[in-house]
């Protein structure tokens, strides 16, 4: 990945403690995996920005070189990767997810 698209990224997921890279918006995903977190964070009512990755094939490519994570979405908390949507589901059913960001927003 070359030196501006990982500022980019970077630059993106400090606009937001919550931001996911998904495809689409939170407003309309555009794969069941994408709108699985965006359901996920919204029964939590986590205030959360997104980029659609489907609008720029850099950002799409090298963010998963970026997270070293293989698919899209990717949920970052307070700049850190946490996970995609599997990953999300579990932790939301676990309540860990719940925990995790209260203490992330707090």
């Amino acid at each position: 990945m070359d030196p501006s698209t990982q500022q980019r990224i970077e630059a993106l997921v400090a606009t937001s403690p919550v931001f996911v890279f998904m495809k689409g918006s939170k407003l309309m995903p555009q794969c069941g995996f994408s709108n699985n977190v965006v359901q996920i964070l919204n029964a939590l009512a986590v205030p959360f920005e997104t980029f659609d990755v489907l609008s720029d094939a850099e950002i799409r490519q090298g963010i998963k070189e970026f997270s070293d994570w293989p698919t899209i979405p990717q949920v970052y908390v307070n700049g850190e990767f946490m996970g995609g949507s599997d990953i999300l589901i579990e932790l939301y059913n676990s309540g860990e997810l719940r925990e995790t960001l209260a203490v992330a927003l707090a």
